[in-house]
């Protein structure tokens, strides 16, 4: 019993009050789900909201907002220590390494509601602990998808100390040539274009998203490469 009681501590504390009012709350909540607002009606498990956490802190940050029902609904929470508790366990314990979330309270009459801010992360990517083994979530619109193979190495090489350099030769001549007349490249279409292996391929396009020369999105689980809005 002991154990168990030190472990609640351990993920509970006191919440701030928000210095947000009943009219900014529904101002947010206008702006309905998208790149850095989730509504979540109650947490499910600390694995599932770490999910989330983890997909705002390897993007830009976000708001997690507990108590809001999918259509914008106020809700809220029967418990907010309990909230808390899973909160805390998810950000410090599911999420490698631990997000810093900062979780207010905001009561709404009889209605509480938890505001979740989760801060971008310094060091990416934030893992989340699985059965059998740690899997990586970005923010794409309105969800958190799991993130390719592709968008990992952009997300380490970001956060690497050594640096990422860029080069100009025949394959990128080859590779903004193409993008000037299709617009988008797959690895696979790229490797096929200057004959190396697909691993040779992902490796020259995620530096260049790297270094901000390419764009990279996804669509149907398939990575594509455009030219920088920034560049062109």
């Amino acid at each position: 019993m002991k154990d168990e009681m030190n472990f609640y501590l351990q993920h509970t504390g006191a919440v701030n009050m928000s210095s947000m009012t009943r009219q900014d709350l529904k101002n947010l909540i206008a702006m309905g789900e998208g790149t850095f607002l989730e509504f979540k009606h109650k947490i499910a498990s600390p694995e599932k909201i770490a999910r989330e956490i983890a997909a705002f802190a390897n993007s830009h940050g976000g708001t997690i907002l507990i108590g809001v029902g999918d259509k914008g609904e106020l809700i809220g929470v029967e418990s907010y220590m309990e909230e808390e508790f899973w909160l805390n366990q998810a950000a410090n314990e599911v999420c490698i390494p631990s997000a810093g979330i900062k979780i207010e309270l905001l009561n709404i009459g009889q209605k509480d509601v938890l505001i979740v801010e989760v801060p971008e992360a310094e060091s990416k990517p934030v893992y989340v602990k699985g059965k059998k083994h740690r899997k990586v979530f970005m923010r794409q619109q309105d969800e958190s998808v799991l993130a390719s193979d592709e968008m990992i190495e952009i997300l380490k090489n970001g956060s690497s100390e050594e640096g990422i350099t860029f080069e100009f030769g025949e394959n990128e001549r080859l590779l903004f040539r193409f993008l000037n007349e299709y617009s988008e490249i797959t690895v696979q279409r790229f490797s096929i274009l200057i004959n190396v292996t697909t691993y040779t391929a992902a490796k020259i396009l995620v530096n260049l998203v790297s270094v901000g020369v390419l764009d990279l999105f996804e669509r149907d689980g398939i990575a594509y490469y455009t030219l920088s809005k920034k560049t062109s």
